[in-house]
């Protein structure tokens, strides 16, 4: 008997992946939790339903989530991650040297645990002496915090239940005041594509863009999320994206990236006519 895993993108679209088994499952005080093994994306993790991440692909986000920002800042030192349990993006960020300290603040530590057992890939880097890994409610954990990071990725999951509170204009206030003078947050933005995703993304740009002086976004290219498109916000007090990448200081580094390069880091910003209208529209909002 055939076996696949079905997310619906929206109520007539559904993505599907064959399943050759079921290695875990678990409903924790948060969320269901499922882990699949499947032929085409190798492991596959769902939070009720929907999928956070595949082996084949979650490369593409944790990159394009963490080198963006590391490669226009050379001065970060202290990072705060909300959520990403899974450790992909603490991954990512361990391998710059410079970095000294790593806040993570997860709500669920089941979904830590079960990456740690089954996602080895993305978690095996969790216990670096530098990450510190903190079970809760990030906005109570960031209202104590004032000037205090370089650098925030705020790696939530789509802005709909448990979730919702981290795509507020009070959430993005605490995490301007929790930053230094020259710091950067980059958030998962979602996907531009369907109208319902579309409209979310829209609230979120505009809440961010009304409390930092410099907001982008860019774009990713991610198979088994929704469209294969997505989002992520770049909000700075200081910096810009592209005026102020230094390839060289980046490239000095020899990180091996497979998706990431300082070429597409420009091109990224660069939007298609549709997403740019979607942009517009916010912003010419708050004008008037």
């Amino acid at each position: 008997m055939e076996m696949w895993f079905s997310e619906f993108h929206t109520p007539d679209v559904k993505h599907s992946i064959r399943v050759n088994r079921q290695l875990y499952s678990k409903q924790s005080e948060y969320q269901r939790i499922d882990i699949f093994e499947t032929p085409e994306f190798g492991r596959v993790l769902t939070l009720d339903g929907n999928v956070l991440l595949t082996e084949r692909d979650e490369f593409i986000y944790d990159e394009m989530i963490t080198h963006v920002p590391m490669a226009v800042h050379r001065g970060i030192k202290e990072v705060l991650v909300i959520g990403a349990g899974d450790g992909g993006v603490v991954r990512e960020l361990t391998r710059y040297d410079r970095i000294e300290r790593i806040d993570l603040v997860e709500m669920d530590p089941e979904v830590v645990e079960a990456c740690r057992q089954y996602l080895p890939g993305n978690a095996c880097r969790m216990d670096d002496r530098r990450v510190h890994i903190y079970f809760g409610n990030a906005l109570k954990f960031i209202r104590r915090r004032e000037k205090e990071y370089g650098l925030i990725i705020v790696d939530s999951v789509d802005p709909f239940g448990p979730s919702e509170g981290l795509f507020t204009k009070e959430f993005y206030g605490t995490c301007y005041n929790a930053l230094k003078d020259d710091g950067i947050m980059v958030n998962q933005q979602g996907s531009p594509f369907y109208h319902h995703d579309a409209e979310a993304m829209q609230r979120s740009h505009k809440r961010i863009a009304d409390i930092f002086p410099v907001c982008r976004v860019y774009q990713a290219h991610i198979p088994t999320y929704a469209a294969g498109y997505w989002t992520f916000g770049f909000a700075s007090k200081k910096y810009h994206p592209i005026d102020d990448l230094d390839v060289e200081a980046w490239k000095s580094l020899n990180l091996r990236t497979r998706y990431y390069t300082t070429k597409l880091h420009v091109g990224a910003f660069y939007l298609p006519a549709f997403l740019e209208e979607l942009l517009k529209e916010v912003e010419e909002k708050e004008e008037a």
